[in-house]
């Protein structure tokens, strides 16, 4: 019997990853995927911080647990999926949601450790753990892998050379596991959200003059919040999009689409 369309957006029994998920567009992400039946993996830095995430899930009778994992730490990476792997003996999707800004300014002025975290941070741990996971799908013969860029991936932005750099190369990633890997039924799929009121938009969004100027330049008119991005990570993660890899999908409330004049 065919399966009805709303029944593939069912995640029961899914196991799902999410990093960078103790707060903004990552926890947003693990709420969805919990909501519509998966078993979420909060990870982030600080210990407390995912077991916050993960009680609060759980006390709504959500399928959650923490796991400390600082991203660009080949060690947290490893011990992140062997306890994944110890307690579920599965894992279904996992995000890169994890990213870091942690120069704004010229390129020529732009301090070598802090290009070289952003690229450990936002691309090179999206690699990293993507290759963890790859046999264990590979082996599943299914999995969903979701890359969190950026519009910041599809234009540069000024004085933000390595943030840029980074969410472009993630796209790349995406595309490049896709050909790869779709044989073996991995997808892999990018999401590039546009300002969303996060922690780390929180400086632009908290300047007056700077967020009426974007809000002018958006046909909706305001920023996003990071349960916007939620739904987008359900479809990815779900079999309603069986058939999508290699994709970039922006949501960016028209942002990339505003007229030059008027």
């Amino acid at each position: 019997m065919q399966k009805m369309i709303k029944e593939k957006f069912n995640l029961t029994g899914k196991v799902a990853i999410i990093t960078g998920a103790s707060k903004g567009i990552g926890a947003a992400m693990a709420r969805g995927m919990a909501e519509f039946g998966a078993t979420v993996v909060i990870s982030s830095r600080k210990q407390a911080a995912v077991d916050a995430v993960a009680e609060q899930f759980q006390s709504e009778g959500l399928a959650a647990i923490g796991i400390e994992c600082h991203v660009a730490n080949a060690e947290h990476r490893e011990n992140l999926i062997e306890k994944v792997m110890a307690k579920y003996g599965r894992i279904d999707i996992l995000i890169n949601n994890a990213g870091t800004n942690p120069y704004f300014g010229p390129i020529h002025k732009m301090p070598e450790n802090l290009y070289l975290k952003t690229m450990d941070v936002n691309i090179n741990s999206a690699m990293a753990l993507s290759n963890l996971v790859y046999p264990i799908m590979k082996e599943q013969g299914s999995g969903s892998i979701m890359h969190v860029s950026s519009i910041s991936g599809l234009h540069a932005s000024k004085m933000m050379a390595a943030y840029d750099i980074s969410k472009h190369a993630l796209i790349a990633l995406g595309k490049n596991q896709a050909i790869e890997w779709g044989k073996y039924n991995i997808r892999v799929n990018t999401i590039c959200p546009g300002y969303v009121i996060t922690k780390l938009s929180k400086d632009l969004l908290e300047n007056e003059a700077a967020l009426n100027s974007l809000k002018a330049s958006m046909p909706l008119g305001r920023p996003a919040t990071p349960d916007e991005m939620a739904g987008l990570a359900v479809f990815l993660a779900s079999d309603a999009s069986s058939y999508m890899t290699g994709s970039t999908i922006v949501n960016d409330g028209g942002l990339l689409h505003a007229p030059l004049f008027g």
